[in-house]
């Protein structure tokens, strides 16, 4: 599909089309996360984003949002990727990394730290020095979103940056984590449009459901497995607890073929 606008001219990054005509044609991830980090192609996310940095919460009042989208974070050899639902308006829309300065960031890098798969347990900001190993986290929405709800049509305008990604992440990817129901729904037509054969119905959400797509000519098998996203509302309740989500990841790193330290 011709994205252009009636002139013939790409599309600007305040426009709906932006996404879909720039992810496609970004050669590597390094120029499609610099892409994701332009965007302003949903009016209420930008707005929203930049409502909640001019309105700082008390205790990050010396802080400088990040207050753009957030893209993904992790090596571009992957062989397992996590998509979450979207960053948070004080964590990630702050910090500008993936579940970085929150508490469901807390949880998950903890547990990928207790599997091997991240240097360290803590995440606090962008130059903390943390490192993954093996795995890339990213998400269906790249802005923070009011009450955390993108709405659908938000949704769809974000949904090319995250099929280039899997593109990008090409051969080797080999298995993917789905933080949350919404994680789940988001990602399924993804991997169909990124060549994976989806099953009829499509399997519903719920924790350690693991769903085997065939490998194809162009993809080799993929390992798709369901989590309860590391929301508060999750982890303060116990329907997830630490040694769930540990299991989960390390039942993940072992389909994607890594070792102890995420190789």
């Amino acid at each position: 599909m011709d994205e252009t606008g009636a002139a013939g001219v790409p599309p600007g990054s305040g426009e709906g089309a932006f996404p879909a005509y720039y992810a496609p044609r970004c050669g590597g991830l390094a120029e499609l996360d610099a892409r994701v980090s332009e965007c302003r192609a949903c009016p209420r996310l930008v707005e929203w984003r930049e409502q909640v940095a001019a309105k700082r919460r008390a205790a990050f009042r010396d802080w400088e949002y990040w207050a753009r989208p957030v893209p993904g974070f992790g090596p571009p050899d992957a062989a397992l990727a996590i998509v979450g639902l979207a960053p948070a308006a004080h964590g990630g829309n702050r910090t500008g990394r993936m579940f970085t300065g929150d508490a469901s960031g807390d949880f998950l890098f903890a547990a990928l730290h207790a599997v091997g798969l991240a240097s360290q347990a803590t995440a606090t900001h962008r130059g903390d020095g943390l490192e993954l190993y093996g795995v890339r986290i990213t998400a269906p929405v790249h802005c923070a979103p009011p009450e955390n709800k993108p709405t659908p049509a938000e949704r769809r305008t974000c949904r090319p940056w995250l099929a280039a990604e899997f593109e990008l992440l090409g051969p080797g990817l080999r298995a993917v984590v789905a933080l949350g129901a919404f994680g789940w729904q988001a990602l399924l037509p993804v991997l169909g449009e990124a060549g994976w054969p989806l099953p009829r119905p499509r399997p519903a959400f719920g924790h350690g459901v693991r769903l085997t797509l065939p490998a194809t000519g162009r993809r080799q098998e993929l390992q798709v497995l369901g989590s309860y996203h590391p929301s508060q509302r999750n982890t303060f309740t116990g329907r997830l607890t630490f040694d769930m989500l540990v299991e989960l990841l390390a039942r993940a790193a072992g389909l994607a073929g890594l070792g102890p330290t995420g190789r």
